[in-house]
């Protein structure tokens, strides 16, 4: 019988063939870092994709598993992923984000042997072109604590979604009706957990420019039902008030970001 794999990482696609084998490269370059390769269980979960993303990812042997079929959206994705997932621990690598270097994976897997229920780090983000643009923390108002605890989200999404490693056991269903189901998939995990690991290293380079940024405007009103839900109404007003405050007042010191 095989061993359970210690993570599980699930790459969303939908005609992705732009930016599909930067995703898979650093992948690709990270396992060659760790001698056992069956710890890792990699599913790509595509949306019936018209272009030439299942014909990249076909080049990939260390590929686990390719779901192509319609779906419901990006959550309705990730939740087929989060069904599928045979490994403990699970993490989200959408297409065109990336593994920050063939160093994490070996880096990472003796950590999660530590057997917390989160791991997270800081996020570096990147253009599409492959420049960097500079670190979440710093790019962003979203300063990360060294002890992430679910009341950090009271301002918006603390840690970025490819940064966050959860145990598949806490992990919930996401809202594929809510463009902001990430951070209350990630403040539902927070609560589930016991033990939360800040990492000392980068996981991830982050493709600026996803969904919640296509859809702005609703983005916003879908965050606003997430921190409802968590902390309360009256809470809910006054924090989006000092995020419109805070997010100002970092524009006008450090430009336009996002």
């Amino acid at each position: 019988m095989n061993e359970q794999p210690l993570l599980t990482v699930v790459t969303i696609t939908y005609n992705a063939e732009r930016f599909l084998g930067r995703t898979l490269e650093s992948v690709q370059k990270a396992l060659l870092m760790i001698e056992v390769h069956s710890v890792i269980e990699y599913l790509i979960i595509d949306g019936s994709s018209k272009d030439h993303t299942l014909r990249i990812a076909s080049q990939y042997p260390f590929i686990t598993r390719i779901v192509s079929e319609p779906d419901k959206g990006l959550y309705d994705a990730m939740n087929k992923g989060l069904a599928l997932a045979t490994g403990k621990y699970i993490w989200y690598l959408n297409a065109g984000d990336e593994i920050y270097d063939s160093r994490v994976l070996a880096s990472l897997l003796p950590l999660l042997e530590a057997n917390a229920d989160v791991y997270y780090s800081d996020a570096m983000f990147v253009k599409e072109d492959g420049r960097e643009v500079g670190l979440r923390s710093r790019f962003t108002p979203h300063q990360l604590p060294d002890h992430l605890k679910w009341q950090d989200f009271s301002l918006g999404m603390k840690v970025c979604h490819q940064a966050f490693i959860a145990k598949k056991d806490i992990a919930p269903k996401y809202d594929i009706h809510n463009l902001s189901a990430d951070i209350d998939w990630e403040i539902i995990c927070l609560k589930n957990a016991s033990q939360v690991t800040h990492l000392p290293f980068l996981l991830c380079k982050y493709l600026l420019g996803g969904i919640s940024v296509k859809n702005h405007r609703r983005s916003l009103l879908d965050r606003f039902s997430v921190l409802r839900k968590h902390f309360g109404l009256l809470s809910a007003l006054y924090n989006h008030l000092l995020i419109f405050w805070r997010a100002f007042r970092f524009a006008r010191r450090n430009g336009k970001y996002w």
